[in-house]
């Protein structure tokens, strides 16, 4: 059975940091790209960051470059994203999702798409307070 446990959400002041969690099991973890999503209340699901764990390949949306870290444990089937200097509009439920593709090539830029990842893991709040 594939899933995708993500944790380590919770309410952070403005300025602090977080560390999110995903941990895979029941595929095989070095075949697929591995992102984090996230959805604000009222709004759609948007791309943060993801990474190829078997070539260490990271991308960022430009509203995190700069403050958040996504690295990988393979041995530990484990994703992990840093999250530093949050601002209250970080404040969304966080997923992780597994792809064989992220991101993808537009033909001009690289960009993160929900619709291009296989499976879907749980969710994590985080709230950011102001």
């Amino acid at each position: 059975e594939v899933q995708l446990q993500a944790s380590g959400g919770g309410l952070v002041q403005a300025g602090g940091s977080l560390r999110l969690s995903c941990t895979a099991s029941g595929f095989g973890f070095d075949e697929y790209a591995i992102g984090w999503f996230r959805q604000a209340p009222g709004k759609g699901r948007e791309g943060v960051s993801c990474i190829s764990p078997s070539e260490g390949v990271t991308f960022y949306e430009d509203s995190v470059k700069g403050r958040f870290t996504i690295s990988s444990d393979i041995p530990e089937n484990t994703v992990y994203l840093q999250m530093s200097s949050l601002k209250p509009e970080d404040t969304a439920v966080y997923y992780c999702a597994a792809g064989v593709v992220c991101p993808y090539w537009s033909g001009r830029s690289y960009y993160m798409t929900a619709a291009g990842m296989r499976y879907w893991g749980n969710g994590t709040l985080v709230t950011v307070s102001s």
